[in-house]
């Protein structure tokens, strides 16, 4: 069997995305974007059970979901569904000293991710994921 796909455009890809969401943030660089993208990626995570973050991975592109499950503290209690800008916080707080996320960082990660994944898989996985989780991934607004 050949390689999938996916597999072997995997840092093209990843690379891409990173560009998109440091354009749509307005940063400066890749390292910038790949800051506020972990960032984004763990706030969401801790507000899922195991079996529905695994539900969620399955839904990303192959080093988005390598992103998505790095350093993850299995221990660490679920959170709530909170406010944007208090989610907005915890983006912020990953490497304070480093990241320059903007107060819209889930959006603009939204935005890029919906423009890398197929989008009808991302809104069924997030269907049947907790209130909140859909709004979590809207883009940014035009």
């Amino acid at each position: 069997m050949p390689v999938p796909p996916e597999f072997d455009r995997a840092s093209k890809d990843f690379y891409a995305f990173l560009v998109e969401a440091r354009d749509v943030a307005m940063l400066q660089t890749t390292h910038q974007s790949y800051t506020m993208t972990q960032g984004v990626l763990q706030a969401f995570r801790r507000r899922l059970s195991f079996a529905q973050a695994i539900e969620f991975a399955n839904a990303l592109p192959l080093l988005l979901r390598a992103l998505f499950v790095t350093d993850w503290n299995t221990a660490e209690p679920t959170r709530a569904f909170e406010s944007v800008e208090a989610m907005t916080r915890e983006v912020q707080a990953l490497r304070s000293g480093h990241n320059l996320s903007p107060d819209d960082a889930i959006a603009c990660v939204a935005t890029a991710l919906r423009r890398h994944l197929y989008e009808p898989d991302l809104e069924d996985v997030l269907r049947r994921l907790p209130p909140g989780a859909a709004a979590f991934w809207a883009p940014k607004a035009p």
